[in-house]
């Protein structure tokens, strides 16, 4: 396992829009896998997608028992989520402050669809079929955005509410959301 370096916003590999996995339990995807928690843990993050360390494959991870980059939510499973298809459960949508590793240091008010269900597999080629709602489905949300391109400042609406997290969340580390 390694840590590997987390593309930063202005990098073009971020805009790409990710290729399917289509080969599943290899050494090589286990490897990949294993160093992206690596570099999750190592970043406090809740998630990470394979484009944000240079890797252009739909393939992302998330999940937290607790988070220190976001101590008040609730936990998200663990999950391994490849090839995914989002679909919105209702047209509800909430505002929420976001964060993203490749955008350190800021976070900006983004909107999501409060409910979806999830489809996908796992490093297996085994289906994941989930519905969630909250939080949960905000990472869902976040993580697969990556797949397309799509960094979370790209779906801001109300720019007074993106800022510095030092300025704007005084309580948090800033520290943990580089």
């Amino acid at each position: 396992m390694a840590v590997r370096e987390i593309l930063r916003m202005g990098d073009p590999r971020l805009l790409r829009v990710a290729e399917k996995v289509e080969d599943f339990d290899t050494p090589a995807l286990h490897a990949l896998i294993a160093d992206m928690f690596e570099t999750m843990h190592a970043a406090q993050g809740a998630g990470l997608a394979a484009p944000q360390i240079g890797v252009n494959l739909q393939l992302v991870i998330f999940g937290f028992a607790s988070n220190q980059r976001y101590p008040d939510a609730p936990p998200v499973p663990q999950t391994v989520l490849i090839n995914p298809v989002l679909t919105p459960l209702s047209q509800e949508m909430e505002e929420g402050f976001e964060g993203c590793l490749s955008v350190p240091g800021l976070r900006g008010s983004v909107p999501r669809y409060t409910r979806l269900h999830y489809e996908g597999v796992d490093q297996y080629g085994k289906p994941i079929v989930r519905d969630a709602e909250g939080f949960h489905a905000r990472v869902v949300q976040h993580e697969v955005d990556h797949l397309h391109g799509i960094l979370y400042p790209m779906r801001i609406r109300d720019f007074s509410r993106f800022g510095f997290t030092e300025v704007m969340f005084p309580d948090l580390d800033p520290k943990a959301d580089d």
